[in-house]
Order: structure tokens, then sequence, then C-alpha cells
């Protein structure tokens, strides 16, 4: 049984050759060196044709992606998966919190893309693990994964393309004053230290906006339940940024936030959205608060 990925196209143009047909079909030049070099297949009308083979209109090219090799060091492990969304392309999940989306020194199993791996080879798909939109190990909440490198390449295509939006719930410590704003300030890792990051000149940019959803008591301390919006993707964008407001999140010891209420930062990604890298039908997938959250916001 052939369990290469494969896609299918219909030639619209006469005279084009495949290697610009295929370049229109978003297929990138390192997945046409893969194909050619590593196993991969390109037919046309079911013949095997090379990129500089002209293409007649009606014609139907088969892409024949290579096997993939799960990535070196990840175990394949079978645990739970809170799956929201599935299909040919992609994965939406539900991740809870207290759960590495991938392993590292101090967590290397039970990770999410450990998991992944073991589902993956269950469903008998030679496919590594590839992160869509990845969530730090306490963040709980909604995350994407791709089904293969070029499913991956098209959704990093559509998130550099603004494509992809994804909005957060968060608790913080005191009264966020104003109502809705924006934050603009460019984040970069601290020189003391190889995980904790701050805002410097010399960071990427990072925009997150802020909006107040409510504002509350718990044991006579002010916190504010906030609405985010990531337009980038920077490691701790939303901590950071909170952080450098002057309001972290509660849970959040790495950046000022204290363990007493809830033990992981108080962070949740509830919504995200994107188009559908194959189909460009837009989807929308949503998340409530898990229970921890949920209980501060009703304890206030």
């Amino acid at each position: 049984m052939d369990t290469r990925y494969t896609l299918r196209f219909t030639a619209h143009k006469e005279g084009q050759l495949l290697r610009e047909a295929l370049g229109e079909w978003r297929i990138s030049k390192r997945a046409l060196t893969a194909i050619k070099f590593e196993g991969g297949l390109l037919t046309v009308n079911g013949i095997e044709r090379n990129v500089r083979h002209p293409l007649q209109i009606g014609d139907c090219v088969e892409v024949k992606f290579p096997p993939e090799e799960k990535s070196e060091g990840l175990v394949v492990e079978y645990g739970e998966l809170t799956i929201v969304y599935e299909d040919e392309a992609i994965i939406v999940l539900d991740k809870p919190a207290h759960q590495s989306t991938i392993p590292s020194r101090e967590h290397p199993t039970k990770s999410i893309a450990n998991y992944i791996c073991g589902y993956f080879e269950q469903q008998a798909l030679a496919s590594t693990v590839h992160i869509v939109t990845r969530l730090d190990r306490d963040t709980s909440g909604l995350l994407c994964i791709a089904k293969h490198a070029h499913i991956h390449h098209l959704t990093g295509l559509a998130q550099r393309g603004g494509d992809v939006s994804r909005e957060y719930e968060a608790i913080v410590h005191g009264h966020v004053v104003e109502a809705c704003q924006s934050i603009v300030a460019p984040i970069g890792r601290k020189d003391t230290s190889i995980i904790e990051r701050e805002v410097r000149n010399d960071g990427q940019f990072a925009h997150t906006d802020v909006f107040v959803k409510r504002r509350f008591y718990i044991q006579e301390e002010p916190m504010t339940h906030i609405r985010l919006k990531l337009h980038t993707g920077r490691t701790h964008q939303i901590r950071v940024h909170m952080a450098y407001l002057g309001h972290p999140l509660v849970g959040d010891e790495l950046y000022g936030g204290t363990r007493q209420l809830i033990d992981r930062q108080a962070l949740h990604c509830v919504s995200l959205s994107m188009q559908h890298p194959l189909t460009r039908e837009v989807l929308h997938f949503t998340s409530s608060l898990h229970e921890d959250m949920q209980q501060l916001i009703n304890n206030s």
C-alpha cells in the first residue's frame, strides 16, 4: 500500500511548464527537492514527468510527497488527545494545562507531540509532528497541528499573511484601567536567562490587543479578566506584554505573578480562526475556559 501523501491538481494554462504550475499551487522548492531525491513522484495523466514537462489544459497532475520520518528523539507514546477537529490536512486540539506541546529536557515524555506520534502510528500515517500554533506547557486551549510538511508550509504562509488568528483569555493581577488597548513592544531573550523574555529595543516586533472583560477582587486583591488578540507569535508574548504593562498573569511566577490561587499561569486560548490550507475555507474553533480559571472568576 502506497502511504505517501498525495495531492492532485488540474492544469489550467496551455503550455505552462510543470515547475511553474507547481509554484502556483504553492509546492515549495524544498518539497520539489525532496520529491526528486527522497522517494516522491510527479505524474501527469498517470505518467511520470519532470518539472520541465509542458502541460495542456485539463491535464491531471499528481504530486506524491516522500514518506516522512519521525523526528529524532521523539518518543512514540499513546495518551488522551481532545480532538476538536480533524481532516486529511490538520488536527485541532484542546490542550490541558501542565502538558508540554513538544518534549523538553525537563519534560521529555507525555507531550502533545509524543501522543500525536502514537496517534499517527495507529493511523498508519507516514508523517512526523508539525506544530502550527504552539502553547506553553501551562497554557491551556486550542492548538493546531499539520499532518504533513507541505501542509505546515501552507499554514506558515497563512500565518505570515495574517490569515491565522488566535484569541486568549487571561486573569491578571491588578485592575487594568483602559477598556481596550494595543501593546506594540519588541520582545527578545533576557540576557541572564535562556528561558525568560523581556521587552527590549533590539527584540522582535510584537503586537498584542487587550480588552477588559471584568474587574474584580479575590481576598481583597484586585484582578482583571481580559481577552487578548495576538497579531504576532513571539515566545511568551502575552505573559511578557502583560508584565510590561504592570499586570502579570495570575500564577505566572516567571513574570511576577503568584501561585496562591492557581498552580499555573491563568491563560487559555479560547479562539482559533484560519483558512483551511487546501480548500481555503475559513474555519473557526472555540474553547471554553478550563475549570481552574473559571473557578477563580466565579469565586470573586
